[in-house]
């Protein structure tokens, strides 16, 4: 059988149906938070529209994940390098929500709509840029349904200074922004604990709420990329001697990102009641008995768990 490292080719098709296949999956999701986006004008504020351009940056990671012909050599060079500049645009834009989260909540800053045009100079600039060097003196090959780098430490380095590097940079800023958020929202509920004020206290029982979601989100990264990043040191460290169950969970959690990223930052209540409401507008009578409770009545007191953003359009 014909062998590429030390993987026969019935493990490469294991590893491509793999990856196609978590690659839909993060398709689809990521789309539904692009279609909600586009279809609730409800939707259309400033927390959400972040949201939006990750599920954007990860269903176009996704979708050129699945697509294309890698044994030619034009569609392997498209592949490739517009894989690597979404998925890098789509950890990118995560730091913009951390960012946005902390300059709120702990900074008390209002002008954060004032930075969207930084955060797409920051995010589209640094993937593009990022895309280039790492196409300097690059010939992409195609191993099976996708376009790997060839063997080459220099060329494998280069790969972790324009991928790896920044991706945990962007973990370790995610991870210590939320620290601070969390922290922060920790003391306001304990002070709520003592105060007799009850709507003061119900806005500290969802920022209790918010804070045990956000506190998953830059463990998504990590456990998008942590097989990743141990399988290219390895390889690195013994190339042409791949593990195939390392390299399937490699290939499987990083193609899994976008449908994290879509349930986590996507799914929250505001979707969910926009959902409900257009769905208690259509559905018969006779089908909503099935609802545990009115559809409305799900979505109505609910804030979204970017509650503390508290912006809205003035428009």
């Amino acid at each position: 059988m014909a062998m590429i490292g030390n993987l026969t080719a019935h493990q490469r098709w294991i590893l491509m149906a793999v990856k196609g296949g978590a690659s839909s999956l993060s398709f689809l999701g990521s789309s539904f938070i692009v279609l909600c986006y586009l279809l609730f004008k409800e939707l259309r504020k400033f927390s959400f529209k972040l949201v939006f351009y990750l599920a954007l940056s990860d269903m176009l990671c996704s979708f050129f994940s699945i697509v294309g012909d890698p044994s030619k050599g034009f569609f392997c060079y498209a592949q490739g390098y517009s894989t690597h500049f979404f998925c890098v645009a789509s950890f990118l834009w995560t730091t913009t929500i951390a960012f946005t989260l902390h300059r709120t909540v702990v900074k008390h800053k209002t002008d954060v709509e004032d930075l969207e045009a930084m955060f797409h100079l920051y995010v589209w600039g640094t993937s593009l840029f990022l895309t280039v060097i790492r196409s300097i003196g690059n010939d992409h090959r195609h191993l099976g349904g996708w376009c790997l780098t060839p063997t080459g430490r220099t060329r494998k380095a280069v790969q972790f200074i324009t991928f790896y590097a920044p991706l945990w940079g962007a973990i370790l800023y995610n991870g210590f922004t939320y620290y601070q958020v969390i922290r922060m929202l920790n003391n306001a509920t304990r002070m709520a604990v003592g105060m007799s004020d009850r709507a003061y206290q119900s806005d500290a029982r969802a920022d209790k709420k918010a804070m045990n979601r956000w506190g998953y989100y830059p463990l998504i990264l990590i456990g998008s990329w942590a097989f990743g990043t141990i399988n290219g040191i390895h390889d690195f460290i013994e190339p042409g001697h791949k593990i195939f169950w390392l390299s399937v969970l490699d290939v499987g959690t990083a193609a899994l990102m976008g449908l994290s990223n879509s349930i986590a930052y996507g799914l929250n209540s505001s979707v969910r009641r926009a959902i409900y409401e257009r769905l208690d507008q259509v559905w018969p009578e006779s089908l909503r008995r099935w609802f545990p409770g009115s559809l409305k009545s799900r979505g109505q007191f609910q804030e979204s768990e970017l509650v503390l953003l508290r912006i809205e359009d003035q428009h």
